[in-house]
């Protein structure tokens, strides 16, 4: 009998010390590794407990294992602040390690969305549709996927559309770290309020740091802003950059075939001062364009700085001498009309210069059209052209989730188009404009002579640039 006691409390004693181990085990891999918040750490406390799923191999490799403490760590602050509940349906876009994690947590419906479908974790899906109803989903935790998204825009849209009203969409990035970016991510979720952004220690890497931003989704009826063409969003991130713009040449060249040619290589551009992950498409459009030679092919495709963006260009064009040659180049669309304030017929004139035929060939910009109106003097052939309100195109082309680069060079009538801009709202749509002012400049033929072909002088040319970024704008002289 006494032999059959030691035995049995040896047993007892082996079990407690097993689950002792056990309990070590899961406190030394737990929320404690991963101090997430530098002002605020995580406590060392686990919260969460092993979740009844069967683990392919794959999920049990000690690197997973990491990913979804990690992951868990973060997200046992939501679930203590109430925007995550044990009964919440959650769909994690990162990764089946936040799923486990979010079971760990308590969190039992909580599935990832990938390519493939890997049960009892993951669901089938793609960014372009998620596999759920409208207004479905209690909680969306993101992670980095919009970070990895090939079409950010797509996962942002479908991330709000499962959402319900009052619930919270929670992601983690590296490309907000500036106001621009950050502006243009909640450009992507105009159905959704921004209510929380800070800090976080990234997985891989202790010195650095991701964003986190939890976003609250409004009701259908409060929300304001739409995906259409106005501008919502105020130009303070806009004037930020325009810190770092180059500055605008104050006095007036002397030699500004030299001056404003030079001046192109201190621009300051935009991709260059921001990062522009966060849009929807990328548009080029270049108003006066000549020929694609001219500033299409030989400076924006070679030379803008595209954060490896594929653009879509717009060429507009009224000169019928250059319209064969676009036919047979692939992304660009060319309207034949001339940019102008309304819906109607101009008369316009050629230029007549000497050596037009052999500047026009090498994209130089002879042989353009220009408004034959005001005091413009009349010497060459006059012909009848289309024109269109360029404002009204540009808002029911793009959007504020675009990304819109803008070259203009129309001959004086920038003038006209710019104030239009302004009234129809339509400049805010506009990201970066490369403006070509013309006015009545020192000719280099003629020392101690002026142009004749303008009567805007170079200060109203300044006020019109100073306008402009005074507004937000980052505009640059072009030349």
């Amino acid at each position: 009998m006494a032999v059959l006691k030691r035995a049995l409390l040896l047993a007892v004693a082996a079990l407690a010390l097993r689950l002792l181990y056990g309990a070590f085990l899961a406190v030394s891999s737990g929320a404690a590794s991963w101090p997430l918040y530098p002002s605020a750490p995580v406590s060392a406390r686990r919260t969460y407990v092993q979740a009844d799923v069967p683990y392919p191999e794959a999920w049990r490799t000690r690197h997973w294992r990491r990913a979804v403490d990690y992951n868990a760590a973060l997200l046992a602050d939501h679930l203590a602040q109430g925007i995550l509940a044990p009964p919440s349906r959650a769909v994690c876009l990162g990764g089946a390690q936040e799923a486990l994690a979010m079971r760990e947590l308590g969190v039992a419906a909580a599935v990832a969305v990938q390519r493939k479908r890997s049960p009892p974790l993951v669901v089938a899906g793609d960014d372009r549709r998620l596999p759920f109803n409208h207004d479905s989903v209690d909680f969306v935790f993101a992670g980095r996927a919009l970070d990895h998204a090939k079409r950010p825009a797509d996962l942002a849209a479908e991330a709000a559309r499962i959402l319900k009203p009052e619930a919270h969409l929670v992601l983690l990035t590296s490309s907000a770290a500036d106001a621009y970016s950050l502006r243009s991510l909640q450009a992507l979720l105009p159905a959704l309020r921004l209510v929380r952004s800070r800090d976080i220690k990234a997985q891989d890497d202790a010195a650095s740091t991701l964003r986190e931003l939890v976003f609250h989704k409004l009701h259908a009826h409060t929300n304001a802003t739409s995906a259409n063409n106005t501008c919502s969003i105020g130009p303070d991130h806009k004037l930020q950059l325009l810190k770092h713009a180059e500055p605008l040449i104050q006095e007036e060249p002397l030699k500004p075939w030299i001056t404003l040619k030079r001046n192109v290589n201190s621009i300051k551009y935009l991709p260059a001062l921001a990062d522009i992950s966060f849009k929807r498409r990328y548009v080029y459009v270049d108003v006066g364009a000549r020929s694609y030679g001219s500033s299409i092919g030989s400076w924006f495709r070679k030379h803008y700085p595209k954060q490896n963006h594929t653009f879509q260009v717009y060429a507009i064009e009224a000169d019928p001498a250059f319209h064969s040659e676009y036919a047979a180049k692939k992304g660009v669309t060319l309207l034949p009309y001339a940019a102008w304030v309304r819906n109607e017929t101009l008369k316009f004139e050629i230029n007549a210069d000497p050596g037009k035929e052999e500047a026009k060939a090498n994209g130089r910009g002879m042989g353009r059209i220009r408004p034959a109106a005001g005091n413009i003097k009349m010497s060459s052939e006059v012909r009848s052209v289309p024109a269109f309100d360029f404002a009204e195109w540009l808002k029911q082309t793009v959007t504020e989730q675009d990304y819109v680069v803008m070259k203009m060079d129309v001959e004086g009538t920038e003038f006209d188009l710019i104030p239009r801009l302004f009234d129809t709202g339509a400049i805010c749509l506009i990201d970066e404009l490369f403006l070509e002012c013309h006015y009545n400049r020192w000719q280099k033929c003629c020392p101690g002579e002026r142009s004749p072909k303008y009567d805007n002088t170079y200060e109203e040319c300044l006020d019109l640039f100073s306008s402009l970024r005074e507004s937000g704008v980052l505009v640059h002289q072009w030349w």
